[in-house]
């Protein structure tokens, strides 16, 4: 392997630049609307009548989070699978994992919908906040949910168009969820006077129209020639219990992951509704980065899954150097602009002075996350790829495991600052393990040719 890195002509690495480029900056501008979205929701809470509304649009966007984010193995799980079938050829397996996926998006969905009351009940309790807070968070809550197994679906769509590297198309199917999302929560807040309501009606009213826009592109872009669906195949139970296996490895993952975030509201929520709401302001500003470099991620989750499938070492070990380079680009990209314009994107964000004031103080931390957690976001998509999915969910148990002893340490020592000096652990914790275990991808490689 050494001898051929040596002989390897200098055209190969810009090749594979412009091949990453290609991949992560379509998907890049795509997960860019996202935080987007939750700025423009924050901005419109955050200048309603009191810091109660922003806060409840934050535990409410918690919430969903927690039950989004908690079945993401949707769109992680599918775009390893189908990265894999679309590198070996295999558009049979490739279609028959699709509709697993949606078949599962839609049992989940109706279960949510069955059980919202208790989720939605138990969940915002669990994370605490002032009466207002609650009261808002509800609304919006129960209001949003009923498009639970649309979005569901939206994420599965996703995660085809990812591992079929079609990022066009992706990205025009996540301009146009945001953009409808956007467009209707100015309409039902500003026009209609719907208060937190609207907010999440919005939401709602978005993941509907996407969903008809995915499964268009489903059916558009199905492989031609093929036989019809065979429900030995599509229930074959070595597929079906690998793709359990994924799925409950990426759900304790995420779970894990969710948990330390809803774990740093619960302790910003015992610190006053202001502490609360500056948290979940800055806390925009990692997610504005996370969906961003995410896009590296993802390109390394599509390049990475189709060099296993194909079998090619060679391709999957320049997949990860030349996805690791970009994203540590853009993570050092991500706290110049923090560190230099967090003042004024913090006053974009609310006019509520106590908040703007108590955010501006935690701000530092905020500028230094991006380039301490870029590390595991990178790192997730390699895994997801590579459908290791056993080591991501070890890795994160790990590091919540750190960080609810660090906050709890540290918040006690130093206060809002202490929490914040934890969440910095965490995500530095994260990248750690799963590098301590990258090597074990590597070897299982050994008998792929090069």
């Amino acid at each position: 392997m050494a001898g051929g890195a040596a002989a390897t002509p200098p055209a190969v690495p810009v090749r594979w630049h412009r091949r990453v480029l290609t991949l992560a900056f379509p998907i890049v501008l795509a997960n860019l609307t996202q935080p987007i979205l939750g700025a423009v929701d924050t901005a419109v809470a955050g200048h309603l009548n009191g810091a109660s509304y922003l806060g409840g649009v934050a535990l409410g966007g918690l919430f969903f989070n927690f039950v989004f984010w908690g079945f993401g193995f949707l769109r992680m799980g599918t775009t390893g699978l189908v990265a894999q079938a679309h590198g070996a050829g295999d558009h049979a397996e490739l279609r028959n994992t699709v509709v697993r996926a949606l078949l599962l998006a839609a049992v989940i969905g109706a279960a949510v919908l069955l059980l919202q009351m208790p989720l939605i009940g138990y969940a915002l309790r669990a994370i605490g906040g002032s009466d207002a807070v609650q009261r808002h968070a509800q609304i919006y809550c129960h209001t949003r949910i009923w498009a639970a197994p649309l979005a569901l679906g939206n994420y599965v769509a996703l995660g085809w168009l990812l591992g079929t590297q079609k990022v066009r198309l992706a990205l025009l199917s996540q301009v146009f969820i945001n953009s409808v999302n956007i467009a209707a929560v100015l309409l039902y807040v500003y026009v209609f006077d719907w208060g937190v309501a609207g907010i999440g009606a919005a939401t709602a009213t978005a993941d509907a129209l996407g969903f008809v826009l995915s499964a268009a592109l489903l059916w558009h872009g199905r492989a031609r020639g093929l036989p019809a669906l065979n429900r030995a195949a599509l229930f074959d139970a070595a597929a079906l219990k690998r793709l359990i296996v994924l799925n409950r490895d990426i759900f304790v993952r995420t779970l894990c992951l969710l948990s330390s975030f809803g774990w740093f509201a619960h302790l910003g929520a015992r610190q006053g509704d202001v502490t609360l709401a500056a948290n979940a302001l800055l806390l925009n500003f990692q997610t504005f980065m996370a969906y961003g470099l995410d896009g590296f991620a993802h390109a390394a989750e599509a390049l990475v899954g189709a060099a296993i499938g194909a079998r090619d070492r060679h391709a999957f070990a320049q997949a990860v150097r030349v996805t690791a380079l970009w994203s540590a680009l853009g993570a050092l990209g991500f706290s110049l602009v923090y560190w230099g314009a967090g003042s004024w994107i913090i006053g974009g964000l609310t006019n509520q002075a106590a908040v703007r004031a108590t955010a501006e103080t935690y701000l530092p931390w905020a500028a230094l996350l991006p380039v301490i957690s870029v590390w595991g976001f990178l790192l997730d998509g390699v895994f997801i790829g590579a459908t290791r999915t056993h080591e991501l969910m070890i890795s994160m148990m790990l590091s919540f495991a750190v960080f609810v002893v660090a906050s709890w340490a540290l918040l006690a020592l130093y206060g809002n600052h202490g929490l914040w000096a934890a969440m910095l652990i965490f995500m530095a914790a994260r990248g750690l393990t799963l590098a301590r275990f990258l090597p074990g991808v590597v070897r299982g490689m050994a008998g792929v040719a090069a």
